[in-house]
């Protein structure tokens, strides 16, 4: 066993040479910092006094003591649960749309769906249409249509303030999922759709399913990735039209509750179990997905 791998290691030094620099530093950047905080999750860490060991009280405090951890997680997993599914899948379509134009119009319309994820002051639209006087867009059109009679406060009314930010972050989604489904079907062998046509295939739909979908399975593995990490990383959004935080908690997520006792209070050891059960959380729904996604196709 010691001489193959040996013989494996010669063999491919350059190889991993070459992903050394790399390796190091996702070592450093990457794995040790998730060490460390799941190591500091276990202590009272205030960043003044030096680590004080205190076992699972972190998490007890976490999952029995914290009602607004609770709602967070709530809403966390319901924004996850609309988003997540829902932007994957707007990606792939736009994507499947897109490519099936001429390279230059192609072009064009990946920049302009593309855009919205890389823009500067991306909240001040949304803020300005759902205003909450009478010269908000949506509050002046529905108050002309004779929908309401006086301005909605859209974004401190609990009612509506977690499904504006949804909204916002649907906006955003086409993003490197996007661009990832666009190269993949830019690189689907062309072949095999004259060997799926000999094979019994009739139309656009067998072959996405028994060509494009089984052939674009690491961008599509990829994209799951992002979508769930992004649907479960979500604070910007939040943050930026609701407020922080926002009113009654109704917008409030895991990484804003992180920020809250991470940024604000400096309670390092409770942010690190904050951290910890959403890594947890996002490992798990990743490996699910993968699961499903590597049947796609069979």
């Amino acid at each position: 066993m010691t001489g193959k791998i040996a013989a494996e290691w010669k063999r491919s030094k350059h190889s991993y040479a070459l992903l050394a620099p790399y390796f190091l530093l996702f070592l450093l950047f990457t794995v040790v910092p998730v060490a460390v905080s799941i190591v500091i999750s276990f202590t009272y860490f205030n960043m003044l006094e030096f680590p004080r060991w205190i076992g699972w009280h972190n998490y007890e405090r976490l999952f029995l003591e914290d009602d607004v951890f609770i709602i967070a997680l709530k809403n966390t997993f319901l924004f996850a649960v609309v988003t997540g599914p829902l932007s994957y899948v707007a990606c792939f379509v736009f994507a499947w749309m897109i490519n099936e134009l001429s390279p230059k119009i192609r072009a064009l319309l990946t920049l302009l769906f593309y855009a919205p994820s890389i823009s500067g002051n991306i909240y001040f639209m949304w803020q300005l249409m759902f205003s909450g006087d009478a010269y908000g867009y949506v509050n002046g059109f529905l108050m002309k249509i004779g929908v309401i009679y006086e301005p909605v406060q859209w974004l401190t009314d609990s009612k509506y303030m977690l499904a504006i930010v949804m909204l916002v972050q649907l906006w955003l989604s086409l993003g490197t999922s996007f661009l990832a489904f666009i190269a993949g079907l830019q690189n689907v062998d062309k072949t095999l759709f004259e060997a799926g046509a000999v094979d019994g295939i009739r139309n656009r739909w067998q072959e996405l399913w028994y060509i494009t979908l089984p052939a674009m399975r690491p961008m599509l593995l990829f994209g799951a990735v992002i979508q769930i990490t992004a649907s479960f990383a979500v604070a910007d959004v939040a943050i930026g039209m609701a407020g922080f935080p926002s009113a009654n908690y109704a917008a409030h997520t895991i990484v804003t509750h992180l920020i809250d006792y991470g940024t604000v209070r400096f309670e390092m050891g409770y942010a690190s179990a904050i951290a910890t059960v959403l890594f947890g959380l996002m490992v798990g729904i990743n490996l699910l997905t993968q699961r499903v996604l590597r049947r796609v196709g069979e």
